[in-house]
């Protein structure tokens, strides 16, 4: 192969590569940023095939979708010495590559700043107000302080904030602890005044039940007494009635029932004599005597 053949083959491989090296492309969700020899030149236009100089020029491409920030919790001190653990959300889109590129350049400083900036402004307003305005309308208040904060700060760094919120505020693990123990501890107590004053209630309705129980056994003990004198004054009345009517009969019953009293008292053998005073009504009936 002569001299000729080569220029010409390698001056089309030069061609080629110049061609290949001067064409990239900017996708739909990206843009692009020329940088020449260091040196910023500009923002490429609408997405599309582009060109530029081979060798001198470089292309970096930044993200131009919104872009989530989910930094760790922080510990804040609120205006009542409270703490309280804050997890913030931010949501921002790279508005100006070219500032951009010139404050931060890449993606991480800008987290890293943008983290920085929200926690400062977040720590700022919650110093100002207790914990109870978190718990009110007031907290809308203040995430929109904080958002507008931060988007005035992270405006000269190229990026576009667009939303912060407060995602979740909770107690620290300790100061919850503490409160847990102090809100049992009052359970406790209020639990045993209230054992104590049911206690104290039983023995009174207890006391009122023996109390009545007394007043009622007495009462009835009282009318049985009264009851029994009545009906042993009516008996003794219809016996003399009885006894008035035929006092034969009568003696003959009051001997029976002597008899049933001393037999029922008495062993099963009972040894009398035959003419004895006891077995007179007995063997012989009412009559004898």
């Amino acid at each position: 192969m002569n001299r000729p053949m080569i220029a010409v083959i390698a001056a089309a491989v030069i061609g080629l590569w110049a061609l290949s090296s001067s064409i990239y492309t900017v996708d739909e969700t990206q843009q692009a940023l020329i940088v020449r020899l260091g040196k910023p030149m500009g923002v490429a236009g609408a997405p599309g095939l582009k060109f530029k100089m081979p060798l001198i020029d470089s292309v970096i491409t930044y993200d131009a979708r919104l872009l989530p920030l989910d930094p760790p919790a922080d510990q804040i001190i609120l205006g009542d010495q409270k703490r309280l653990e804050v997890d913030t959300y931010t949501r921002y889109r790279i508005a100006d590559p070219l500032r951009f590129y010139q404050s931060v350049r890449t993606l991480e400083q800008a987290r890293a700043q943008l983290t920085q900036l929200v926690g400062s402004s977040l720590r700022r307003e919650l110093g100002r107000v207790p914990l109870r305005a978190l718990l009110s309308e007031e907290r809308t208040r203040i995430v929109d302080a904080v958002q507008h904060e931060v988007a005035e700060k992270a405006q000269p760094l190229g990026i576009e904030v667009q939303e912060v919120r407060i995602h979740r505020a909770d107690l620290p693990f300790e100061t919850s602890q503490a409160i847990y123990d102090r809100m049992k501890s009052e359970r406790e107590r209020e639990a045993k005044e209230l054992r104590a004053q049911g206690f104290e209630w039983a023995q009174q309705i207890q006391a009122k039940a023996d109390r009545e129980r007394t007043v009622i056994l007495s009462e009835a003990q009282r009318n049985g007494k009264i009851r029994r004198a009545e009906g042993d004054a009516q008996a003794a009345r219809l016996f003399a009635d009885a006894y008035g009517k035929d006092p034969q009969f009568y003696k003959f019953y009051r001997s029976l029932q002597t008899y049933r009293q001393a037999l029922a008292d008495a062993g099963p053998t009972l040894v009398l004599s035959p003419n004895a005073d006891f077995l007179r009504d007995f063997t012989g009936g009412p009559g004898k005597r």
